[in-house]
């Protein structure tokens, strides 16, 4: 039922309840409606129906709120507030071809890894008079998985007589998963205000509504001097992760407030529906790249790829680069909390106990990691160091 405090779902147990209250109100209190009673099995059959009715009911109830939302329904509510879900990506890269000099090879030719990741070349090329032709390609199937390492790729799909050898000399990148319905939660709630203008929530909404734009905030002087960071009175400056310098001027200068001063060390000019220039000036958010040290006792249950899932897990934490890929991780200023790592790593499985340090110029502490308003925490794959043992 649907009342002023929300959604209330029948369950199994309360649909048979008052189906068996009704029955015992039209056929008498001694009717038979066990579970082994004609009765009480119709009853229960359609009890089961019923439930699995008001279950949909409750999703659909649930799909128009952000925080319960899930999926295609979680996906529909983005553009109320300007953004849109990053969608799953295919890794590329370059591989080198050997064969015969002068022999064309067609778009959409496949070479593969020995562990079975399939990859295609994007154009038609021709091998030059050493019989050597690079080619750019793309993986056929989307995901984190579909970045290898250089020299992964050395088995050609179908044999071709004009080819005789295959290699990628640099690893393949920017494949990864679409981004999880977490992931884009976060980033609802920071955009929430962007339907806004004039204010501090709206500017920040606006610019993480940007296409690239990984993370935002803005600094205010609210007072008649100038403050310790050089911001003039009453004046703003935003700092910006991601996005082209053009785009986050414009977003900035369609939802400031008239007559309020922006501050900060990049300059762009905008121009108005009139056709006038204004100055725009903002900045680059301050990268604090962290590093991180595990080290793993495993046992028979840990995955083959188990070092590589943990720093997976770690960037998608804090947010980074993971083969060619960026994640936005943790928003602008907000501290890198050491428990929450520790739950991320975790979740993988076959690992019997573990330590874990994080830290900044190379200072590794098992504690968290404070930041500025202006800072955004950053990692990489190449930064997390895993040792996994028996």
């Amino acid at each position: 039922m649907l009342d002023k405090t929300g959604f209330k779902r029948k369950r199994f147990d309360d649909l048979f309840g008052e189906m068996e209250d009704k029955s015992k109100e039209t056929f008498g209190d001694k009717i038979n409606t066990s579970e082994r009673s004609p009765l009480g099995i119709i009853l229960r059959i359609f009890a089961w129906f019923l439930s699995n009715l008001w279950g949909t009911a409750e999703d659909v109830y649930n799909s128009s709120y952000i925080n319960s939302a899930e999926g295609n329904s979680l996906d529909r509510l983005g553009p109320h507030v300007g953004i849109t879900r990053v969608l799953d990506q295919y890794s590329v890269g370059t591989i080198l071809l050997t064969g015969t000099p002068g022999a064309s090879i067609l778009e959409g030719f496949q070479v593969v890894t020995e562990t079975q990741i399939y990859f295609e070349t994007l154009e038609d090329a021709i091998f030059d008079s050493m019989g050597k032709v690079s080619v750019p390609i793309e993986a056929i199937e989307s995901g984190q998985s579909s970045n290898v390492a250089s020299g992964a790729i050395s088995v050609i799909v179908n044999p071709n007589p004009d080819v005789t050898g295959v290699t990628n000399l640099q690893p393949t990148t920017s494949g990864r998963e679409k981004m999880t319905d977490a992931e884009f939660r976060d980033l609802f709630t920071q955009s929430v205000a962007g339907g806004g203008a004039a204010t501090i929530d709206a500017i920040i909404g606006a610019l993480l509504s940007v296409d690239s734009v990984r993370s935002a905030t803005v600094i205010q002087n609210f007072s008649s001097i100038t403050d310790a960071s050089g911001r003039p009175p009453h004046s703003y400056q935003a700092y910006v992760l991601g996005g082209r310098d053009e785009d986050v001027a414009q977003a900035i200068f369609s939802t400031g407030a008239g007559g309020i001063e922006s501050y900060g060390d990049i300059v762009k000019s905008v121009k108005d529906i009139g056709g006038f220039d204004h100055e725009v000036k903002f900045s680059r958010a301050e990268e604090v790249a962290l590093k991180v040290s595990v080290d793993i006792t495993k046992n028979e249950q840990y995955p083959a790829n188990g070092d590589d899932l943990i720093r997976s897990a770690i960037v998608l934490y804090i947010g980074g680069e993971d083969g060619g890929s960026y994640y936005n991780g943790l928003s602008m200023g907000s501290p890198v909390v050491y428990k929450k790592i520790i739950g991320a790593v975790s979740k993988i499985d076959g690992i019997e106990d573990f330590t874990l340090k994080i830290g900044k110029n190379n200072i590794l502490v098992e504690g968290n990691i404070t930041l500025e308003r202006y800072q955004v925490a950053q990692t990489r794959t190449v930064d997390i160091e895993v040792n996994s043992h028996v």
